[in-house]
Order: C-alpha cells, then structure tokens, then sequence
C-alpha cells in the first residue's frame, strides 16, 4: 500500500478550479498586503491608527456609493427644472432638520465616551439598513427616500465627530495630530475614489444595486469598529468643552477662552467649509444647463469634480509632508489664495476657471482644516481636547449645509455664483487674519507643545 501514490482528480475539474482560486487569492493578497503595510507604517499598527484609518476608507467607500444611488435619483433622471425641485426638496426634509440634529450630536456623543466603538459601529449598522430601506425607493424617486436620506446623512456626520475625537487617542510616538488627519483623510479620499466607479457599474445593473453595495460595505464596517484597540472606550481625564463661555472665571475652557486664534481658524474653516456646499449644488446645476462646451452635462461635471477630487487629495497628502509651525498663517494664505482665485473666476468666468476654483478650493479645505487640527493640538488643553474635535466638526457640517442650501435658491448665473463664492471666502479671510493678529507668541523657555 506504501507504494500507491495520490491520485489527482483531473475530470471534475476540481483540480484547476482549487488552482484557479488559490491564484486569485494570491492575487488579492498581495494587494492587501501592501495596503496593510502602508496603513500600519511608522507605528500607526502598533498604536491601532492604522485600524481607524482602515475603517475611515470603509467609511468613505460605502458613503460614495450611497450618493451615486442618490444623485443618479434625484438629479440625472429628470429635466433640470424638475432636478432643482427634487434637490430643493431633498435639502428640505433631510438638510434643514439635520441644521437642527448637527448641534445636538456632539453633546450627545459626549455623554458616551466609554461607547466610541460601538458608536461607530451603530452608525455603520444604520446606514446598511437604510441603503436597504432605500432601495425600495430609489427606482421609483418617493418621498420615503428623503427620511431615509437623512437618517444616512445624521448616522455619517456622526460617525465623523466620533473618529474627529477617537484620532487624538490613537497617535503614535512622535506623531503629530495634522499628520494623522491627514493619512485617516487621504485613505478616505482614495477609498471613495476606487469605488465611485463601482457604484457607477452597479447602477448599469439596476439604480438598487449601489445601495446593495453600500449595505454590504457598512456591514464590514460595524465589525471592523469592534477592531479598534480598547483604549477608544477610555475616558480618563476628558471633560466637555463648549465653543465659548461668558463667564471669565469658568473652569469649563471653551475654544474663545483657550485661544481667540483657534476661534478665528475655526471661523475661517466654516468659509471653506460652505463653499465647498455651495459650490457641489450651485455647480452641478450650472453645469447641468450649460456644459463645458463640446462636452455633455455628465462629462462637464465630472471635470470640475476630478479637478475638486484631486486638489483635496493634494492638499491632503501636503498636509502629512508640511511641518505646520505657523498654523494661523497657513489659513490665512490659503484663504487668501481661494479669494484670489474665486475673485478671478468671477471677473473671467468661463469653464477653465470654474474648474480651477474647484481644484483650489479642495486643496486650501484641505491644508486649513489639518491646520486647524493643529490649533486645537496646541492650545486646548488635553482634557478638553476629544470633545473639542466633536464640536468643531459639527459647527463645520452645519456651515456646509448652508453653503449648499445658498446654491440650491441662487439663480444659474456664472458670474453672480463666483460673485457670492468670493464673498463667502473674504468673511473666512477676513476671520483668518485675525487669526494671525492674535496668535500667540512664544517667547524664548516658553513651553508649548509642538505643533507637528
């Protein structure tokens, strides 16, 4: 019996189909090998920066997918006369009450600092149930969709302030705070581009099949939160931090009574934020009604969406490069660069401009929002820090849902749109150079925290 070999079956075909599948496996792990390396480098693995960062491109991925779902229902499948009033609509019932909830969300998030995880974790739930509650409503563009919308967009706003305030928890030795933001953004930007064109090619299948999708990636999501290190729970040493207190004697340090600096970065960042809402509604129905020309409403807004896309991702990977000592003064000449530009696009309308604003825009949100980071790193006391973050980043969706909600009601005028584009920046500029005036100077055995 010793000298009876093995026999390979060769006629069901069972060998090459384990052949087959073990070469596909080994074509998927070396891709996986490589992103695990890149997220778990310099001692983000260690740390388990590298698994909040993992879970931000989960984010960003099921996130995008969702909106092709939407915008391919609400605005490319009727006239444009009829879009305005569907996007007029959808802002009503899902922006204008989420103006209401944004506030409410860092308070409440605040009261659950032992619950981080399963906070996010209840996020990403959600949503997958949602997209599966809206693709019932999708084909058919009901009024069902719009709730369900909204509970998408409160779930994803706040997994946002959760992960804002777990990334201080997370940081590795010698990490500073603007460098982790910017590798957590840049894989969620990446993630949301590689799989923008899924969504796209499910949807060929059927307008339900990119909520299937999202559903699928938001189920990952709710167990990859659970991944995240234990210390994401703790809360030792945290209190509440409020955006300003009157009280001059008050123990609570709210973002006005730790720095003015902080307040005007913050302020400017607003700008930035509710161009960037303005320009994503006020451009795509502009473009809508009159393409690039030679190009088609699809095509034309693709550009100035990839020239938008690409600028963020570049001020995003300039962020982790730059070693921001003077984080009010980077604010400021970003949002003095976006004004120029806005002011130019405005005087010279035309396509190539619009284009070049979208792309300036992305990259100056960018590198004002890490520099903003850095401000909280260095002048809010870490004991405030974490909630900090929260109520940052809720003040900054609020201000984008108002830009959107000013290009939604704004007549399809390049010219007065680039017009109001240049006003929103100067308020921020305006807010930035202050900024400058009142940064703190350090003296010589003055110690303060590095900023990056």
């Amino acid at each position: 019996m010793s000298s009876v070999a093995p026999v390979r079956s060769s006629d069901d075909g069972s060998g090459p189909a384990r052949r087959a599948g073990r070469a596909v496996g080994r074509a998927l792990h070396v891709p996986a090998r490589g992103i695990r390396r890149a997220t778990h480098a310099h001692g983000a693995g260690e740390s388990g920066l590298g698994k909040l960062i993992e879970l931000h491109a989960i984010n960003g991925a099921g996130d995008v997918m969702i909106t092709v779902a939407l915008a391919s229902t609400v605005f490319f499948s009727v006239p444009t006369d009829e879009a305005r009033g569907r996007v007029a609509l959808y802002l009503a019932i899902t922006m204008a009450p989420f103006t209401v909830l944004a506030p409410v969300i860092g308070p409440l998030l605040d009261r659950l600092p032992h619950g981080r995880r399963a906070a996010m974790a209840a996020s990403m739930l959600a949503r997958a149930l949602l997209a599966l509650l809206m693709s019932g409503a999708v084909a058919t563009g009901g009024i069902e969709l719009y709730p369900a919308a909204l509970g998408v967009l409160v779930a994803s706003k706040a997994y946002g302030v959760v992960r804002s305030a777990v990334v201080p928890r997370l940081l590795p030795p010698k990490f500073s705070l603007v460098k982790a933001n910017s590798r957590v953004t840049l894989a969620g930007l990446l993630a949301t581009g590689a799989a923008a064109p899924v969504g796209a090619a499910l949807h060929l299948i059927g307008p339900p099949w990119p909520l299937y999708g999202a559903c699928v990636v938001f189920v990952w999501g709710t167990f990859a939160a659970f991944t995240l290190p234990h210390k994401v729970d703790e809360a030792k040493g945290e209190r509440r931090a409020r955006l300003s207190t009157h009280e001059a004697h008050s123990k609570r340090p709210g973002l006005r009574t730790v720095s003015r600096s902080v307040l005007c970065g913050l302020l400017a960042n607003a700008s930035m934020r509710a161009l960037s809402g303005f320009l994503i509604f006020f451009l795509a129905f502009l473009l809508r009604e009159h393409p690039v020309a030679g190009q088609s409403a699809a095509v034309s807004l693709g550009i100035v969406g990839v020239s938008a896309g690409v600028g963020n991702a570049c001020g995003t990977a300039a962020g982790a490069w730059l070693r921001a000592r003077a984080p009010e003064a980077i604010i400021a000449a970003v949002l003095c660069l976006t004004l120029g530009v806005a002011v130019l696009a405005a005087v010279f309308f035309s396509a190539l401009f619009m284009a070049v604003l979208a792309a300036t825009a992305g990259f100056c949100q960018a590198l004002a929002k890490l520099s903003l980071d850095a401000m909280i790193q260095r002048d809010v006391p870490e004991s405030v820090r974490t909630s900090a973050f929260a109520r940052s980043e809720t003040l900054l969706q609020v201000a984008w849902v108002l830009g959107g909600a000013i290009g939604i009601v704004l007549p399809l005028n390049g010219v007065l749109g680039m017009s109001v584009a240049a006003a929103i920046v100067a308020l921020g500029t305006t807010m930035a150079l202050r900024g400058v005036l009142s940064a703190p100077h350090h003296h010589a055995g003055t110690s303060r925290p590095r900023v990056a």
